[in-house]
């Protein structure tokens, strides 16, 4: 985004869930917050911040697949983001050969609508039915609200989002109970999880497969942010 022939010197705000995402997309001209997977705590941090401070926002991290086309490690980019009968549209200039030169090992990149919800959607049922309600390509817990925050302050929006886990697999309960209040992941709840229930094991290794596949597609999304230049408000 500039400012007459000037490029807008303020920082680019990304929003994400989990600490391992912020700590991908950390770097100079950004300003990261991560909300822990807690909408309600994303809600209050936004609310301490003072929107004229920056120059666009961007949501960043993984995603629960809803196209069951997507494997874990896709990448999606978002065309608008629906939440309930809300929907915001989002704007960034991406070209095909900013797209294509990503370093993301054969990844597919798509541009696909983005489902916000307030909580996982966990079950594979559930993707499908929200996935046929709203032809969606996957589901956060925080493109939404920020999409909300960056609409209210006249701020150009964009989100960016990898597939974890895909629409054939169910997320376990230990999985998404394991998550701190500073977003990081609790191994030793994991641990004493699978200890009481050794079952959980196998299901738990296929999600933790996925989400590392999704960090490092992530990783090599990091350059989009880079671009920040070429947030635009979107047409309404």
């Amino acid at each position: 985004m500039t400012v007459g022939n000037a490029i807008d010197p303020r920082p680019v705000l990304i929003v994400t869930g989990l600490v391992q995402e912020a700590r991908i997309a950390a770097g100079p001209g950004m300003i990261v917050i991560c909300s822990s997977s807690d909408p309600q705590q994303l809600r209050a941090l936004l609310a301490t911040l003072d929107s004229s401070t920056f120059r666009g926002v961007i949501s960043f991290g993984v995603a629960g697949g809803l196209d069951p086309s997507l494997k874990s490690g896709d990448v999606v980019v978002a065309t608008e983001v629906y939440a309930g009968d809300t929907r915001f549209l989002a704007g960034l200039a991406l070209n095909e050969e900013m797209i294509a030169s990503a370093a993301l090992r054969r990844r597919r990149v798509v541009r696909g609508v983005l489902a916000g919800v307030e909580q996982v959607i966990a079950a594979t049922a559930c993707k499908a039915a929200l996935h046929s309600e709203t032809g969606a390509a996957a589901v956060d817990m925080e493109s939404h609200i920020a999409a909300a925050y960056a609409a209210e302050a006249g701020l150009p929006f964009a989100a960016l989002r990898v597939i974890s886990d895909p629409a054939s697999r169910a997320l376990p309960a230990l999985a998404m109970s394991a998550v701190k209040p500073n977003g990081d992941i609790d191994l030793r709840k994991v641990l004493r999880g699978v200890a009481r229930n050794p079952t959980t094991l196998r299901a738990l290794v296929s999600t933790g497969i996925d989400f590392n596949r999704a960090l490092r597609s992530l990783r090599g999304c990091r350059g989009f942010l880079l671009g920040g230049e070429g947030l635009v408000t979107a047409d309404i």
